[in-house]
C-alpha cells in the first residue's frame, strides 16, 4: 500500500505541480475509481479539497490544506464581516439589509457616498459599486436581494497580503486606475512592489490566525493612519506573484516538500 501514499489534490489548482496527483471534484464519491478512492483514503492530507469535501474530510478526521475553516468564508462577504466583528478585527463600518424596502433603512445608517457590494459569489471587482445618490441606491437594491453596505474610505491603493500556511508569501500594493475607486487587477489596477508597512503585514497575519485561514489573500487599506481589513480572497489571483518574479507553482511544490503546508 506504500505506493498509494501520495500527495493528493481534489481541485485543479495544483494540477501543474509535479509532486501532486490531482483527481478533480466529483460530487458523487462513487464516481472515483477504486484506485482514486484508495489514494484519498491513504493520503495523510488532501490538498484543495473543494468547498464540497472540505468539511466532510474534517468530519472524518482527514487533514486538508487549505483548512476547512478557510472554505467556510469563500466569496461570502457577509460571513467574513460577521467574523471580523466577532474577533474585533478592524474593518470599515458595514451592515447587511434585507427586504423589499431595504433602501429606506440604509439611509438611516449611511450617508452618501458609500459602497454597495453583491455579498456572495462576486470577485475580481465585479459587483462593487460606489453609490452617490438615491437613484444609484435604488438601482443597486434592485440587483440584489441582500444589500451589503459599507462606509466609503477614499484611497487610491490598497494592500494585498498573501498568506500560505503560516507565513507571508507575498505582500504588494494594488493601485487604482485613473477615475476608478476599485484597485482590482482585473479592471486595470496596477501591481506596485513598494514596501508594505509592517503594521499591515502584522494585521494580515493576525487576521489569518484568528480566523484560522491558511491560504488567503487579505486586502487591507490605510486610511488616516489606521489599517482596515476589507476582505479575504481564498481564490486570489497570481498577477502579484508574476510581477514579483515568483513562480507560484514552484513555490507551492517547495512548500509541500518542506512540510510547510
Amino acid at each position: 500500500m506504500a505506493d498509494l501514499v501520495k500527495i493528493v489534490a481534489i481541485e485543479a489548482r495544483l494540477r501543474n505541480c509535479k509532486n501532486v496527483v490531482t483527481l478533480g471534484v466529483r460530487p458523487n464519491y462513487a464516481d472515483y475509481s477504486d484506485y482514486e478512492k484508495r489514494l484519498i483514503q491513504n493520503a495523510p492530507k488532501i490538498y484543495y479539497p473543494s468547498a464540497f469535501y472540505a468539511d466532510l474530510f474534517d468530519a472524518m478526521g482527514k487533514k486538508t490544506f487549505p483548512s476547512y475553516h478557510t472554505y467556510k468564508c469563500v466569496q461570502d462577504k457577509i460571513k467574513q464581516t460577521a467574523l471580523f466583528d466577532l474577533l474585533s478585527i478592524p474593518h470599515p463600518f458595514t451592515r447587511v439589509f434585507f427586504g423589499n424596502r431595504k433602501y429606506k433603512t440604509i439611509s438611516h445608517y449611511f450617508k452618501f457616498p458609500f459602497i454597495g457590494k453583491i455579498p456572495r459569489g462576486s470577485a475580481l471587482g465585479r459587483g462593487v459599486y460606489l453609490i452617490t445618490n438615491e437613484e444609484e441606491l435604488m438601482q443597486y437594491c434592485q440587483e440584489t436581494h441582500v444589500a451589503y453596505i459599507q462606509e466609503f474610505l477614499p484611497v487610491d491603493r490598497d494592500m494585498r497580503i498573501v498568506i500560505i500556511g503560516r507565513q507571508v508569501a507575498l505582500a504588494y500594493w494594488r493601485e487604482a486606475p485613473p477615475g476608478e475607486f476599485r484597485t482590482n487587477i482585473a479592471i486595470g489596477g496596477r501591481v506596485s512592489l513598494d514596501p508594505v508597512p509592517q503594521d499591515a503585514i502584522d494585521l494580515a497575519l493576525f487576521t489569518a490566525r484568528k480566523c484560522r485561514w491558511d491560504d488567503v489573500g487579505i486586502d487591507i487599506i490605510q486610511h488616516h493612519n489606521s489599517y482596515y481589513v476589507l476582505e479575504a480572497n481564498m481564490k486570489y489571483g497570481k498577477a502579484g506573484f508574476r510581477a514579483a518574479g515568483i513562480d507560484y507553482i514552484k513555490l507551492i511544490e517547495q512548500m509541500i516538500e518542506n512540510g510547510e503546508i
